[in-house]
């Protein structure tokens, strides 16, 4: 565990090249974690686009997007593929949430979840309001993932 992803420490500052489906069109940015502070951010590192499980995952979070709007919650993807792939991953799954490019793996790196052959490993981080680590879960293996009901209750207990 690195000294940075430490339950009520700062989370590790990034910013990062990402887009999102804002009517059925893809509007790519730049994200920075910093500009999220005052409202709650999950972030679901998944190791890559149109694969089964990490689709399985993004389009539940999608589907329940209304339930972390109401907690007043954000979600951010982030995989190591470029925004391109997650331009037509989005658009192919109807994706309602950004997904942002690590292509270098450095913010997997400060989260400490950077893995050899895979590229990262499936993690969720809430970020409190204050920019603080609340709750987290890093995978040991990909193949499942943190449900829904499970981030909502985590996001509704700050």
């Amino acid at each position: 565990m690195t000294p940075s992803t430490v339950l009520g420490q700062p989370a590790p500052e990034f910013s990062l090249p990402g887009g999102e489906l804002k009517d059925g069109e893809f509007v790519r940015g730049e994200y920075d974690l910093s500009a999220q502070r005052g409202r709650p951010l999950v972030l679901a590192f998944y190791p890559g686009d149109n694969t089964p499980v990490c689709t399985k995952q993004l389009c539940s979070y999608s589907s329940g997007f209304e339930a972390f709007e109401e907690l007043g919650a954000q979600v951010w993807g982030i995989s190591p593929q470029d925004v391109d792939s997650h331009e037509a991953f989005a658009l192919a799954h109807g994706l309602r949430m950004p997904l942002l490019a690590d292509t270098d793996r450095a913010v997997a790196r400060l989260f400490g979840i950077a893995a050899p052959g895979i590229g990262v490993r499936r993690s969720v981080f809430l970020i409190a309001p204050d920019g603080t680590l609340h709750w987290k879960h890093v995978a040991l293996l990909g193949a499942r993932y943190q449900k829904l009901d499970t981030l909502t209750e985590r996001l509704a207990a700050l």
